[in-house]
């Protein structure tokens, strides 16, 4: 069939649309900034990659070249003072490139909205679907989407830990505000069906779930499901957008700049206006999954340990300019290094099992409290804290997320390396090298890296150094003494 183009694939929906597009047997093109990040994604063989920023025609070009359907998922949800401009002028060169490359369709998806005053995530969404929509030659279709549930989406992720966590939760007025959400796999549903459309169409189509609910609804229907007490939601006219902002940002593993930007579309109604989209795509089979449902079908995700995609992993909160260099490019550069090296009869399988399990529910190895307390000094000061887990329990993919670090380096019973996310003066990683030594051992290199960023960064590294003895000591010991006792 035709080539589809789709940007926003190491994004939470992009990269469950993708295998739905191959199903339907449609040669598939993708854009990403790094293609290493698409490296351990199951569908990584059948697509083609082009590298490349949205903002740059060339790349926008070499993307849409030969398409009939382009698919835009990008949206920011940082807190850059400046993500509307820069979400305008991406929308600019991809209209602008689709119309000179003779796209015929483009989809986006968007928000749903009411008229009037809107959030500024919501007013930028709105403005990038005006500029895809002024492309002469290409019909774009607008699908306008509430609150996602679904395995590791934002939203999910927000009720969940406010009701998993909060027994009394004191709110602004506008929790009473209703939202219409829809399950993951309804949203997935009507982008997939918009490439079998007979032919191009233009407009703006809402899609959502069977009803609305306040917000508070949500959490005590999440309750219910969950089969956890029912939280209280206390209203309060004093809890302004960016109290809840933070407090959101506390409870939850969301970060602050995403707990803004979702908090401050709840000071709206955002419900389904029509059922226009019926008359161009008729409702799923099986019907549209309503809330309680959707909210059974994720937990049931998690439980068995099939999420396929993240909030989190594809929301990065801050990258260096690179990665982390190698050791004969230290020259010159002020770095702190703790390494720490321990020899084993265990197998290199065994130790490297071990430690890829590291984070999430299994923690680090020791001194479980001492880890709590720096990720929640981490999330008072407004960063991601450790409670974003991991995706996954038991693997581990190239740009995935583990608490407040990310997946750098990836390489089976040989290298783990995560770069730190949290908020820190400098740039961290912790790193893992399992390799062969003579006499049939195995040597496991545990490595933290820092590299401090002025005299803050000095004097960081050195007021936590204290703990290093306890914390990373504990840690390749016990790594090794589960390794060891698998082997036994």
């Amino acid at each position: 069939m035709s080539v589809i183009a789709v940007t926003g694939t190491t994004g939470y929906i992009g990269g469950r649309l993708v295998p739905l597009l191959l199903e339907q047997g449609h040669q598939i093109r993708v854009l990403t900034r790094n293609a290493s990040r698409l490296r351990d994604v199951p569908w990584r063989e059948s697509v083609e990659v082009v590298e490349g920023e949205l903002a740059d025609p060339a790349a926008v070009r070499q993307l849409c070249h030969g398409v009939h359907l382009l698919y835009y998922l990008v949206h920011s949800m940082s807190g850059s003072g400046h993500f509307a401009d820069e979400e305008e002028r991406c929308a600019r060169v991809v209209a602008g490139v689709a119309e000179q490359e003779s796209v015929s369709q483009l989809v986006y998806l968007s928000g749903l909205h009411p008229e009037g005053d809107l959030s500024e995530h919501l007013a930028s969404r709105v403005k990038v679907g005006e500029i895809l929509s002024e492309a002469k030659t290409v019909k774009t279709l607008i699908l306008q989407a509430g609150l996602v549930i679904g395995s590791g989406s934002a939203s999910f992720e927000m009720v969940r830990h406010l009701s998993d966590i909060l027994p009394v939760m004191p709110a602004p007025r506008w929790v009473r505000n209703h939202v219409q959400p829809i399950a993951i796999r309804d949203a997935l549903y009507y982008l997939a069906e918009c490439s079998q459309l007979d032919q191009p169409v233009a407009g703006i189509f809402d899609i959502g779930g069977p009803r609305s609910y306040s917000y508070a609804d949500l959490m005590k229907i999440y309750a219910k499901v969950a089969g956890i007490r029912e939280p209280q939601v206390w209203a309060l006219p004093v809890l302004t957008p960016r109290l809840a902002s933070h407090w959101v940002n506390l409870v939850t593993p969301l970060p602050r700049s995403l707990a803004s930007a979702l908090v401050q579309s709840l000071q709206h109604d955002c419900v389904v206006s029509n059922r226009r989209i019926d008359d161009l795509i008729a409702p799923p089979e099986q019907g549209l999954t309503d809330y309680p449902h959707a909210v059974r079908l994720a937990l049931e995700k998690i439980a068995t340990d099939t999420v396929e995609t993240s909030w989190a992993t594809a929301h990065p909160v801050s990258a260096p300019a690179q990665e982390l260099p190698s050791d004969p490019q230290w020259a010159g550069r002020t770095i702190y290094v703790d390494e720490r090296t321990v020899t084993t009869c265990a197998s290199a399988e065994q130790v490297y099992t071990v430690v890829r399990r590291i984070g999430g529910e299994t923690g680090y190895f020791a001194w479980p409290l001492l880890w709590k307390l720096r990720g929640l000094m981490d999330k008072v000061s407004g960063g991601v804290g450790l409670r974003r887990g991991r995706r996954s329990r038991s693997q581990l993919s190239l740009g995935d997320v583990v608490d407040w670090w990310r997946v750098e380096a990836l390489e089976s019973n040989s290298l783990l390396r995560l770069r730190a996310e949290m908020r820190v003066p400098g740039q961290a990683w912790l790193e893992f090298k399992v390799s062969k030594i003579p006499e049939g051992k195995i040597e496991l290199i545990q490595r933290a890296v820092f590299f401090p960023e002025g005299l803050l960064g000095r004097c960081y590294w050195w007021a936590v150094y204290p703990f290093h003895g306890l914390v990373f000591t504990g840690m390749i010991r016990n790594i090794i003494r589960q390794a060891e006792a698998v082997q036994s």
